[in-house]
């Protein structure tokens, strides 16, 4: 897909207003991390801090370790717009003690989601099918694609931390018992491959996934509901653990997903930061989107031109009319 003109600079805004809002923001920088999501905030980021705020705002390279490590010793990047926090937890904790960064806020409202999901339109002709004991009740519905006698529960793939607390909540919910065996789909492409092939044949499906997605913007799926609430103090002491040898049944406490700054950029410009602390996705929203940017083979720039675009009602409630002004007259 061609990129369109609309990130070019919009000569049209008033220069008093650009210029005094250029010297209370100045230069910004954004860390344009390597996953869809991420790089569709961090280009919104861009655009609204440019064209609303008058930053110098420019996206750099990063990922989550490098771009904390960052950020505390050196101060740069500014901004972080989508930090999966809890992998770096004491770092970043010890970052904020010292003054260095600041927690601005939940980029993803609903935290990282993981689960054990079925396809929607099974569980509305089986709706006991939204929870663990429906799944067990109907097991014969989700066929082995090899063994005749077993059932199918499509696990994480090999390697993947994810592999553990699958595998774990898998034997707490004695799903063996139940006639299933976990089947390992080779990699993440194997996993939505088999997802995909549920929902063009109209079969069923059951295993585990996470959002934001594109698989799950895609595809309406349910998540699976064990019956147990979230026991946090379980999932990390046991569920993830691979020494866990008597695991219990627990939903999947959601990730944190933040937006971290530095304390030069929040003290610096503050207006550009109640922005950033702000400005917030729902799951929902990011699997819709994250579907259109992999139909569309669209880059960030490309999916935050769409976003701003189609979604005015979400990105105008983050900023004030002034500002929301300015971001409309540049999309123009």
């Amino acid at each position: 897909m061609a990129k369109t003109a609309l990130f070019a600079a919009a000569p049209f805004i008033l220069a008093s207003s650009f210029t005094q809002a250029a010297d209370d923001c100045g230069k910004v920088t954004i860390a344009d991390m390597n996953w869809s999501s991420a790089t569709l905030i961090a280009n919104v980021d861009r655009f609204i801090l440019e064209h609303g705020y008058g930053c110098e705002a420019e996206l750099v390279p990063g990922d989550t370790m490098p771009t904390g490590t960052s950020m505390i010793e050196k101060g740069e990047p500014d901004v972080a717009p989508e930090m999966w926090s809890n992998s770096m937890k004491d770092a970043l904790d010890k970052g904020v003690a010292e003054k260095r960064l600041r927690y601005a806020g939940n980029s993803l409202s609903d935290g990282g989601e993981e689960g054990f999901w079925v396809p929607e339109f099974l569980v509305n002709k089986y709706p006991e099918l939204a929870t663990i004991e429906g799944v067990k009740k109907h097991a014969k519905l989700f066929t082995h694609p090899e063994d005749p006698d077993r059932f199918a529960f499509y696990g994480c793939p090999a390697g993947w931390n994810c592999q553990i607390s699958a595998g774990n909540l898998f034997n707490a919910m004695n799903l063996e018992d139940s006639g299933f065996e976990m089947i390992d789909p080779g990699s993440g492409a194997g996993l939505a491959g088999s997802i995909a092939k549920a929902f063009t044949r109209e079969e069923a499906w059951f295993g585990y996934y996470w959002a934001p997605t594109a698989v799950l913007g895609k595809y309406k799926m349910v998540k699976v509901d064990f019956g147990s609430g979230v026991d946090k103090e379980e999932f990390v002491n046991c569920t993830s653990s691979e020494d866990c040898e008597n695991p219990k049944p627990t939903m999947y406490p959601p990730s944190v997903v933040q937006t971290v700054t530095t304390e030069t950029f929040a003290a610096k410009s503050p207006t550009a930061y109640d922005y950033v602390a702000n400005r917030s996705f729902t799951n929902n929203q990011m699997n819709g989107l994250l579907a259109w940017m992999e139909d569309n083979q669209a880059d960030g720039e490309v999916a935050a031109e769409h976003f701003l675009t189609e979604y005015e009602s979400s990105w105008t409630a983050w900023v004030s009319p002034e500002v929301a002004a300015k971001v409309k007259a540049a999309l123009q």
